[in-house]
């Protein structure tokens, strides 16, 4: 991605550093050449992985801490080898599930104070999906460093890559975004509460929903580009006629063969039909 390869560039050559503001949007897009909707989507996915922070109404920042951009992306892993959905979401109840609980036991202030902004920002967003997927993402990423263990926590940094690039194909289709901030405002206060029992099920029945949710936002995307039924006929018979049009010459119309008439149903004779001697044939008859 173009606008992810530029800023990586900038911040390792020490051009944009930790707390930086980015160009404006206007002018950024300009010097690259691109649209200014290819830059969203590529401050969007950098903002998601935790190299940069949106502050609405401020700017976009480079992100305090290291970034993580260079790390393989299970995306790229699962399109060589078929990764399918359902395993995606199987792995990460395995992992999740514990880092939730993790997070209950060793968060601290700064990571209560963290999901708390992500939780108010997913609210914010309810009726803007890709924004609100933003949030979502770096809520997720919040949970794995609170729970204490990097190497953990490293693991889902791979899957959050390749979380978003899928998420972000059928969010535009989903629905229900206020049940899904709830959830999380939920798995939020059990981690606060230092109750690990319980973030660790808030967690597992967060992702169940999600993996249910998803489906069904393939789902609509498939009805919003498959044809109805009466464009589908209107499309067999434009072509049926297209074909006949092929065939025929321009300017001359196909003759029509005689139709044969079989022997036995052709008239024998045109001379009146004999009558019985005796009976004299009447004029008319």
């Amino acid at each position: 991605m173009r606008v992810v390869d530029h800023i990586r560039g900038l911040i390792e050559k020490g051009t944009l550093r930790s707390g930086e503001k980015i160009p404006a949007e206007r002018d950024f897009a300009r010097s690259l050449k691109i649209s200014r909707a290819s830059l969203r989507t590529g401050i969007n996915y950098l903002a998601a992985m935790g190299v940069l922070k949106v502050r609405h109404g401020v700017g976009t920042f480079v992100a305090d801490g290291p970034a993580e951009i260079g790390k393989a992306s299970l995306g790229i892993m699962g399109a060589l080898h078929g990764f399918q959905s359902w395993q995606m979401f199987e792995a990460r109840l395995v992992i999740e599930s514990h880092l939730a609980g993790l997070a209950a036991e060793r968060s601290e202030q700064e990571h209560h104070a963290a999901l708390s902004e992500e939780v108010a920002e997913m609210f914010a967003f309810i009726d803007s999906p890709v924004e609100y997927l933003v949030h979502d993402i770096l809520f997720h990423r919040i949970i794995s460093q609170a729970s204490g263990n990097p190497i953990l926590a490293a693991l889902m940094e791979t899957i959050t890559s390749a979380l978003y690039e899928d998420r972000r194909k059928t969010v535009e289709h989903t629905r229900g975004l206020r049940e899904s901030a709830e959830m999380h405002l939920a798995i939020y206060r059990a981690i606060r509460s230092r109750k690990p029992a319980e973030a660790r099920k808030l967690m597992e029945q967060h992702l169940r929903m999600a993996e249910t949710a998803q489906g069904k936002e393939r789902a609509r995307g498939k009805q919003q580009f498959a044809p109805s039924k009466e464009g589908a006929v209107q499309g067999k018979e434009s072509t049926v006629v297209q074909s006949i049009q092929a065939v025929a010459k321009p300017g001359r119309e196909k003759k029509l063969a005689k139709p044969t008439i079989p022997e036995s149903s052709q008239p024998k004779s045109d001379k009146p039909v004999a009558r019985p001697p005796g009976k004299p044939v009447r004029p008319g008859k």
